[in-house]
């Protein structure tokens, strides 16, 4: 099964966001997630939605983002995106006649609804802010400077 990784991907065009002092492109965020930017146009319009970034029209236009790091969780992020399957195993069968099979699914379906809700849980405990504090922290150990431009040439 095929990871769905645009929580990742989002989270780290957001903080890149959050290091320029300039509009970013969709072009430039496709870059960094290595996709295509109609795929980031979609993205970011969720995220526009959820008042998180807004977009800037015309020459020297693109994505900002609309609120404080502080303010914004990756849980929050998680919604915008529609909150996509956390978990990439399920039961065999929904519906199953085989009270065996019932059994499993009882003790399964218990343990998944805990595991994400701890899971959602942790994602509301972390803020942007905090993620930025770190990526700036790896960032002043390597003697390095920001570069969203150069981060990701191929």
């Amino acid at each position: 099964m095929k990871r769905d990784s645009r929580l990742s991907g989002v989270l780290h065009v957001l903080l890149h966001m959050a290091e320029m002092e300039r509009p970013v492109t969709s072009e430039m965020l496709a870059k960094a997630m290595g996709t295509n930017p109609v795929v980031v146009r979609r993205i970011m319009a969720g995220l526009r939605e959820a008042g998180y970034v807004r977009s800037e029209r015309g020459h020297g236009g693109g994505w900002r983002l609309a609120r404080d790091l502080g303010e914004i969780t990756l849980r929050d992020v998680y919604a915008a995106l529609g909150e996509p399957v956390l978990l990439a195993i399920g039961n065999r069968s929904e519906t199953p006649s085989c009270l065996v099979e019932q059994a499993v699914n009882a003790a399964l379906g218990e343990a998944f609804r805990d595991a994400e809700a701890l899971l959602l849980e942790r994602l509301g405990g972390v803020t942007l802010a905090r993620l930025a504090a770190d990526f700036r922290d790896r960032m002043a150990a390597r003697g390095g400077r920001h570069d969203l431009e150069t981060a990701h040439a191929s």
